[in-house]
């Protein structure tokens, strides 16, 4: 019996989540990728030297022709594209728009994995916004695989699955839903080659957006209650940082501070947002309604510490109790 031809792939992608996804879609047995797109090469560290995406490495290591674009909206670029005869075009956090001409080019279908449970969260930082913006014990993240329409994240869901938010990280979440991401892709690909594959529209009534994550998004508001600032800063460790300045007993300047995720405590009651609190364990802020207890600490041009080393090697001084303020850095 002849061997079934395999199913001819364009991946596109750019960051380490795409990544993931391109490694498990290289061992797909029924699949062949005839080329990986991903963004331009772009300066990057203190010299600036032009630096190639991770799906660029990643390509290279596979030994896979890496295409680069600066756009897919000309009539060249759409053609080298249609003369690759891809059965199906994947998607992974590529980062640049696709015209009707591109989507329209595999036989199948378009394909993109989004890391949410669409409807909510289309758009640019899903992850992070859904760290940041639900901090209640049951809140959820997950991914879907997603047809590609015109509209932003606005194609009907093969296929979704979802994972509980926790104590993750944007990193660590990041991470986990690769991985979940990789694995329902393959599912659905199966799906789409043995004709069970079916598309259900997404809950126009459900929509939200994910805004791009910039540096002010780091700066913590004390004055919010303490389970949303251990989401804010959870949500945006490990880029960009959380940020605030530390104004504490006899100390002649203000100190700039980054910050690890900590831990949720007692009730602040008779405290101010913002007070700092030195104890025997170390260094606690208040919010709204608890204490904020402090972790690990990054003073400017330092690496990560303990807030006990950091109370030796910085703060010797300090006395015990409400010993300083805590604010937002300037914006």
């Amino acid at each position: 019996m002849a061997q079934a031809q395999k199913c001819r792939l364009v991946f596109m992608g750019t960051p380490d989540f795409a990544g993931v996804i391109l490694k498990a879609l290289a061992q797909w047995p029924r699949g062949e990728i005839v080329a990986v797109y991903t963004q331009p090469d772009r300066p990057a560290g203190r010299g600036h030297k032009l630096t190639p995406s991770p799906v660029k490495r990643l390509a290279r290591e596979l030994g896979l022709p890496a295409l680069q674009p600066q756009s897919l909206k000309n009539d060249e670029a759409q053609a080298e594209l249609a003369a690759l005869r891809p059965d199906v075009l994947v998607v992974a956090a590529y980062g640049l728009i696709l015209p009707d001409a591109v989507l329209a080019a595999p036989r199948l279908a378009p394909i993109n994995v989004h890391a949410s449970l669409l409807p909510r969260y289309r758009g640019a930082a899903p992850i992070q916004r859904a760290i940041m913006e639900n901090w209640g014990p049951d809140a959820q993240s997950g991914v879907a695989i997603m047809r590609m329409v015109s509209r932003l994240d606005a194609g009907p869901v093969y296929a979704d699955a979802a994972l509980p938010i926790g104590e993750h990280t944007a990193g660590s979440l990041h991470d986990a839903l690769a991985r979940l991401g990789a694995d329902l892709l393959l599912r659905v690909l199966d799906d789409l080659l043995d004709g069970r594959a079916v598309a259900r529209a997404q809950d126009e009534d459900g929509v939200s957006y994910a805004a791009k994550i910039t540096r002010e998004d780091g700066c913590i508001d004390w004055a919010r209650p303490a389970a949303e600032v251990h989401a804010c800063i959870r949500g945006v460790t490990p880029w960009p940082g959380a940020r605030a300045v530390f104004d504490l007993t006899g100390e002649a300047q203000a100190l700039h501070l980054l910050l690890a995720p900590g831990a949720v405590e007692e009730s602040a009651d008779g405290a101010r947002p913002g007070d700092v609190r030195h104890d025997a364990r170390g260094l606690s802020v208040a919010c709204a309604d608890r204490w904020y207890r402090l972790s690990l600490v990054r003073p400017q041009g330092r690496k990560n510490m303990p807030v006990r080393d950091f109370i030796n090697g910085y703060l010797r001084g300090l006395p015990e109790g409400i010993c300083g303020r805590a604010a937002a850095p300037p914006r």
